[in-house]
């Protein structure tokens, strides 16, 4: 059987417990951040961070998937990321095999299928998680560009800690939900297996990508600190000169009541 994997990112994050109770289908793994399901030589896998892959299924299909899914999705997301990947299940072979972009699977090797689907999701996860670090980046570099044009920032307060916080929150999010470097359970006593993931890594690109996301997100951060001690200073030297001001009101004050006695 030939056809394409599809990944889509369709929420901020998916309930997988409310999900895994509601679904209809054989599970053929599950923890609290995942759920992997076989339908019928179908076979359906949802993240916690948003993301689920299916291979086999029909354009109806995927369209009663995602009705059966969206009421367990925050923050629902109409325009989805998606990626798609050549794949096919043979009954007669053996061996895994990846032949340029395509991923060649014995029909009986599901931990296979379900590491091709893995990397796939991470895959869209990376996507929607570089675009957040470029926007941030975006945002940064426009504080940057003021600053050098007029030697001081146009941020500061509640919406510099907004920024912070929102950047923290991409870095947090990436390394709760991506484990890009680290490999998947499956692979760690089956050297086929072992073989496939590091293929599939190699297709998509995930180690460099997601070094590039971090690398950004340390370049980021850098400038942001630079900010805070800015800010910092900026509201001492505004501290020092109240306390100039106040000591200057005393004199003053004193002085006249000099004065008039």
């Amino acid at each position: 059987m030939e056809s394409k994997a599809m990944a889509l990112h369709l929420a901020a994050s998916i309930n997988i417990p409310a999900c895994r109770k509601a679904l209809v289908k054989e599970l053929v793994y599950g923890d609290r951040d995942e759920l992997f399901y076989s339908d019928a030589s179908r076979y359906l896998y949802v993240f916690r961070y948003g993301v689920i892959s299916f291979f086999g299924y029909s354009e109806a299909d995927i369209s009663q998937l995602l009705s059966e899914i969206k009421p367990f999705c925050k923050e629902w997301r109409e325009s989805y990321i998606t990626e798609t990947m050549d794949m096919e299940l043979v009954s007669d072979r053996e061996e895994a095999m990846i032949d340029h972009d395509k991923v060649i699977l014995p029909e009986s090797n599901v931990e296979g299928i379900r590491l091709a689907l893995l990397h796939l999701s991470q895959s869209v996860a990376l996507d929607y998680f570089e675009g957040l670090s470029e926007q941030a980046m975006k945002e940064t570099r426009q504080h940057t560009t003021y600053l050098e044009q007029k030697g001081k920032l146009d941020i500061g307060g509640k919406k510099l800690k907004k920024h912070i916080a929102k950047v923290l929150n991409i870095n947090n999010q990436i390394s709760e939900n991506l484990y890009i470097f680290d490999s998947h359970e499956v692979v760690w006593e089956d050297l086929e297996l072992d073989r496939l993931d590091k293929g599939l890594k190699q297709i998509f690109d995930l180690k460099e990508r997601y070094r590039n996301i971090k690398e950004q997100g340390n370049v980021i951060k850098d400038n942001l600190s630079l900010f805070m001690n800015i800010m910092d200073h900026r509201e001492s030297s505004r501290l020092e000169w109240i306390i100039i001001i106040l000591i200057l009101v005393e004199v003053i004050d004193l002085f006249i009541m000099r004065l008039i006695s």
